[in-house]
């Protein structure tokens, strides 16, 4: 049996979503549809301060990232024919790099993540036809690499912030398929 639905009631994930609209710009408030996602400043500031942690280890943390893909989400391997992926191979280090590499682009362009990853949108919608669930999946994959590694940095706000800006990234990813 369904609950009916009180109307006028604001519960605490309501009244957080409001005080973070309080906190963007007027620009940024006016422009937002419901189709957009955008940071507030905290959240801007929060992933910008964890990312220079994480573009210190790029390698390690790209390379735990996939592993941690291909383990839990073994479909996902489909796309890799040609790669070793055992565990610490070379291929994985290289391409977990670029995975990052791309993570980076998106957080140095985090006003215009759109531009930042266009090609690599095309790339993957066009060229090598990958299942857009499979961004969804790499970006929860990240976020749990990013606890195991930064486990004081990690807090709620930093897991909102990065899954906020993770499903922007993926939003960007798959745009192209649309």
């Amino acid at each position: 049996m369904r609950r009916p639905r009180r109307r006028g009631v604001v519960t605490p994930l309501v009244a957080h979503s409001q005080e973070m609209d309080k906190e963007r710009s007027p620009a940024q408030s006016s422009s937002r549809s419901a189709a957009t996602i955008s940071l507030t400043r905290t959240e801007r500031t929060i992933i910008v301060s964890l990312w220079s942690k994480i573009s210190t280890q790029v390698d390690v943390i790209g390379t735990k990232t996939l592993e941690r893909l291909f383990s839990c989400y073994p479909q996902a391997k489909t796309y890799f024919p040609h790669f070793d992926l055992h565990t610490g191979s070379a291929q994985l280090r290289a391409h977990g790099s670029r995975v990052l590499a791309a993570v980076g682009d998106a957080e140095k362009s985090i006003d215009n993540v759109t531009s930042a990853l266009s090609k690599l949108s095309e790339l993957h919608a066009y060229v090598l036809r990958v299942d857009p669930v499979n961004f969804k999946f790499l970006s929860h994959c990240l976020l749990v690499t990013l606890a195991s590694h930064f486990p004081a940095d990690f807090t709620a706000d930093a897991h909102a912030a990065w899954d906020k800006f993770l499903s922007i990234v993926s939003g960007v990813l798959t745009e192209k398929y649309r």
